[in-house]
């Protein structure tokens, strides 16, 4: 395996922070950002991880199921409470997350907390806190994601395809849509994402847009550098409406979403 990317996020309206852990054979990097674009990263030897879950212990970087902790000048130190973990076996790509060869895989751990804790002086109980993994070998060409209080969604171009795995959740049930099984066409740049997936139960619509991203790093795994690919936005919009059938299911509208397009330098 190239890489294991840990990625964190506690956010309210106004204010949203995020922890990364891209954790490479025996070298990780390590980020910590705020939605007022400040950016602190390291490169950490022998970094550990857990068989499962969350857990990954890397230098200044400390976290399991339940905790993190970052320090990188100011320290984020917090606790998720009240946890809504993944409900499912599988990640949104269902059964083509044990198929070899795809490149990159991507699975939600931690649909919503509450956090109670610090970052450096601030308090940051009752935030809300969200998790999430991904494995594989490199990154695609151009990759697309997003996160909002009830919807997740990740995609690339892969082998030819582009394509979108998406999950949306009500208190009382979660949706999945993702190739082979659902039919998904994405359009990600220039500070706005559309998705459509349908599959024979399920139709979803989702639009966001956002501004003025953090410009991120990336890990080249076999080189131990980094690379700027990420536009990263920690306070955007997400519209989504999900239909079964000729119902409306759900329909929400968050102004407090994550979204990141990233895309190969020039």
């Amino acid at each position: 395996m190239g890489l294991e990317g840990y990625y964190w996020r506690v956010y309210d309206p106004g204010w949203s922070a995020l922890a990364i852990a891209g954790v490479c054979p025996d070298w990780a990097m390590v980020i910590l950002a705020t939605s007022a674009g400040e950016v602190w990263t390291e490169i950490v030897d022998a970094p550990r991880i857990s068989a499962t879950g969350m857990g990954v212990d890397a230098g200044p970087l400390q976290a399991d199921g339940q905790s993190l902790r970052v320090d990188l000048g100011p320290g984020l130190d917090v606790r998720f409470e009240q946890r809504r973990e993944w409900p499912r076996r599988f990640s949104p790509l269902g059964p083509a997350q044990m198929v070899p060869f795809l490149g990159q895989y991507w699975a939600p751990w931690l649909l919503s907390a509450r956090v109670s804790g610090s970052f450096g002086t601030r308090s940051l109980d009752g935030l809300s806190g969200y998790a999430e993994k991904n494995w594989g070998a490199v990154f695609a060409e151009h990759w697309w994601w997003g996160q909002a209080e009830f919807v997740a969604f990740a995609g690339g171009r892969v082998h030819g395809v582009a394509p979108t795995a998406v999950a949306v959740w009500t208190p009382d049930e979660v949706a999945t849509l993702a190739p082979p099984f659902a039919r998904t066409v994405t359009r990600a740049g220039g500070g706005e994402w559309a998705v459509r997936a349908s599959n024979w139960r399920w139709h979803v619509e989702l639009e966001g847009e956002a501004t003025d991203p953090l410009l991120l790093p990336v890990p080249i795994p076999r080189e131990r550098r980094l690379e700027v690919r990420s536009r990263h936005h920690l306070l955007g919009r997400v519209h989504v409406v999900i239909r079964r059938g000729r119902r409306v299911w759900f329909r929400g509208e968050s102004t407090v979403a994550a979204l990141e397009d990233g895309a190969t330098p020039a």
